[in-house]
């Protein structure tokens, strides 16, 4: 039994797999100053209603972007789970080179991103992380991480509309009917969700030019689905991108140990 913790800027995921298959996922909003106590009381309710308890599992993997946090999801995980978790960025071996001028730079998601694309998509790959920032990275054909773009994710965006225009409603993201908009809510979608669009397209085509390889899309994290059918540039939508490079990391530790 395994619990997978995919800590982003907003949401944190909690995944349990039981050796076979992911069978039971919980998000909640990231907070830094959630304290161990406080993940516990409100992860075990949820562990119980699925039928399982606290002390049912064999290991943890965390992957944070959000530094403050890991010394609470550790705390968790030593006190409550009774086992030492595996933290990427920390003591947990990737397996994969990083290539980049930089390497301690790169966000645990970026990096556990690519080991889930590489695990399951052949050959060089673009992978297209929407959450808070929308991240795009080129994984080589070995595996190997090679750099990428960020850009901010399409909620921070709206909402900086809103909060820079005192006259511009906060408004709900979603694929309008048509890309002119007749009133202003229909302009921000518009401008917002074709924008995103355009921005998609237009990274990937200088991608694959500057690259000059094939290279398949991959497409994941919480807003990737709303780009699903509006644009033929991501190849593949697949939502448990990250679940599956954390897990694929456990497997190599704990082959390794």
């Amino acid at each position: 039994m395994l619990l997978a913790i995919e800590q982003g800027n907003t949401n944190t995921l909690f995944a349990v797999h039981d050796g076979q298959k992911w069978t039971a996922q919980w998000r909640t909003a990231t907070q830094s100053t959630r304290t161990a106590d406080e993940y516990a009381v409100w992860l075990s309710q949820l562990l119980n209603m699925a039928g399982l308890a606290l002390g049912a599992f064999d290991g943890c993997i965390v992957s944070s972007v959000v530094p403050q946090s890991i010394f609470n999801l550790r705390n968790l995980a030593r006190r409550y789970l009774h086992v030492e978790p595996l933290v990427i960025g920390e003591n947990a071996d990737l397996g994969i080179p990083v290539r980049i001028d930089k390497p301690s730079e790169a966000g645990a998601d970026r990096l556990v991103n690519a080991i889930g694309a590489h695990a399951v998509y052949p050959g060089a790959l673009i992978v297209i992380d929407s959450g808070t920032a929308t991240t795009f990275d080129v994984v080589a054909e070995d595996g190997g991480f090679e750099g990428g773009v960020i850009a901010p994710g399409i909620n921070l965006s709206m909402e900086a509309l809103h909060t820079a225009a005192a006259k511009l409603p906060r408004v709900a993201i979603q694929k309008p009917q048509r890309v002119v908009g007749t009133d202003t809510v229909g302009a921000m979608q518009s401008g917002v969700f074709w924008g995103y669009i355009a921005l998609i397209e237009g990274l990937i085509a200088r991608i694959k030019g500057e690259q000059g390889r094939p290279l398949t899309v991959v497409a994941t994290g919480g807003v990737a689905s709303l780009f699903h059918g509006a644009t033929s540039s991501i190849d593949h939508f697949d939502p448990d991108l990250t679940i599956r490079g954390m897990l694929e990391i456990w497997r190599r530790n704990k082959q390794a140990a």
